[in-house]
C-alpha cells in the first residue's frame, strides 16, 4: 500500500467538538452478515484480530441469532472463541433469552438487543410490534445486568423507513426513553436506510437531550446511501456524540432494507476525524491495509473512498 503524503490532512480543529470519538467497528458483524458467499471463520477471525491491530477498542464480533435468520453468522459459537482472548471488547448481538443464553456460555461481557422504532420494520425484522420487541428484551437486558454485562441498545429506522417515510421524532423518543429505562447501558441511533440529513441529526438529538437521554448514552450509525454519512456524523459530533459506529471498508448494509447500502467507512471517519484534530486511537495505515486483505478475500474492491485513494486501487 502507498502511503499518502507526510502531514496529510492538515489538522485544523474546529471549536465544540469530542477531543476523542470511540469508533464502534461493525464491519465483522453488520458489514459480513450482508455477503453472499459465505466467509469462512477462519478469515473473520483474523478480520477481527487485524482490526485489534489497528487500535480499534470496540470490535462487534458475531450476532448469535438462529441461523436461518442470518445465515452468515451461524458459526458464532466457533468464531466468538477464537477471539475472545484479544485486549478489546468484542459486542455480540442477542436478540432473545436463548441468544443471551449462548453468548454467556462463551464468556461474552458486552451484548446488544436491536430494536425498531416503526412498526413496518419490527414486523419485518423481528415479526413483532414495537410493544412486542420491548417486551422480548425486557428479561435480556435484566438478567445481562444481573451478570453485569455491558447492554447496548440498537434502535433502527430512527430517520426514515422504506414503508412509512419519515419517522417522527417523538417517535423515536419514546422508543429511546423505553430501551434506557429498561436497563440499556448505550443507546445506538440507526439510519438504516440512509435517508438522515444534519438538520434532522441535530433536531432528534436535542428532542432526546431534552427529554432526559445523556448524549454519553448516545452513539450514532449511519448508512452512506445518499453520501451523507459523513456529515451526519459531524453534525452529531456537535450535539456531543462521542461514539460513532463505523464498518472498516465500508462494508455491510441491512438484509430486511433492502435500500440500504453500506455503512459508513471507517478508514473516511477517522480521516475526517484526523483532520478535524479529534483522536480516535487507530493507525490508518493498518487500518486501509486490513481493508484491502479483506477486499480481496470478497473478491471486489472496498467502496470506502479513502481506502481506494490511500492504496491506489481501481476506481
Amino acid at each position: 500500500m502507498n502511503a499518502t503524503e507526510p502531514d496529510l490532512p492538515m489538522v485544523v480543529p474546529a471549536g465544540g467538538l469530542p477531543a476523542r470519538v470511540r469508533i464502534h467497528e461493525v464491519g465483522a458483524r453488520d458489514g459480513l452478515q450482508n455477503e453472499k458467499a459465505t466467509v469462512p471463520t477462519a478469515v473473520k477471525a483474523e478480520f477481527i484480530r487485524r482490526l485489534a491491530g489497528t487500535g480499534l477498542t470496540t470490535i462487534e464480533a458475531t450476532s448469535f441469532v438462529h441461523p436461518a435468520w442470518v445465515p452468515q453468522l451461524a458459526d458464532a459459537e466457533d468464531l466468538y472463541p477464537a477471539v475472545s482472548g484479544l485486549p478489546v471488547s468484542l459486542p455480540v448481538l442477542v436478540p432473545n433469552e436463548r441468544g443471551l443464553d449462548r453468548a454467556l456460555a462463551l464468556g461474552a461481557r458486552r451484548v446488544a438487543v436491536f430494536a425498531s422504532a416503526t412498526e413496518s420494520f419490527a414486523k419485518a425484522n423481528l415479526n413483532r410490534t414495537v410493544d412486542e420487541a420491548l417486551a422480548m428484551f425486557e428479561p435480556v437486558v435484566r438478567r445481562a445486568k444481573a451478570r453485569d454485562v455491558h447492554v447496548r441498545g440498537y434502535l433502527s429506522m430512527c430517520f426514515g423507513d422504506p414503508w412509512e417515510g419519515a419517522v417522527p421524532v417523538p417517535q423515536v423518543v419514546k422508543v429511546c426513553r423505553a430501551l434506557l429505562d429498561m436497563g440499556c447501558d448505550e443507546l445506538s441511533l440507526g439510519d438504516t436506510i440512509g435517508v438522515a440529513t444534519p438538520g434532522h441529526v441535530t433536531a432528534l438529538l436535542t428532542a432526546l437531550t431534552g427529554a432526559g437521554v445523556p448524549v454519553s448514552a448516545l452513539g450514532v450509525h449511519f448508512h452512506d446511501t445518499y453520501g451523507q454519512a459523513l456529515s451526519n456524523t459531524l453534525a452529531a459530533l456537535q450535539q456531543g456524540v462521542s461514539t460513532v459506529d463505523a464498518s472498516a471498508g465500508g462494508l455491510g448494509g441491512c438484509p430486511y432494507a433492502k435500500s440500504a447500502t453500506g455503512n459508513l467507512a471507517t478508514e473516511d471517519l477517522v480521516w475526517m476525524l484526523r483532520g478535524l484534530g479529534i483522536d480516535t486511537g487507530v493507525d490508518l495505515g493498518r487500518l486501509v491495509a486490513t481493508s484491502v486483505w479483506m477486499a480481496a478475500h470478497l473478491g471486489r474492491p472496498s467502496p470506502s473512498r479513502t481506502v481506494r485513494a490511500l492504496s491506489h486501487q481501481e476506481q
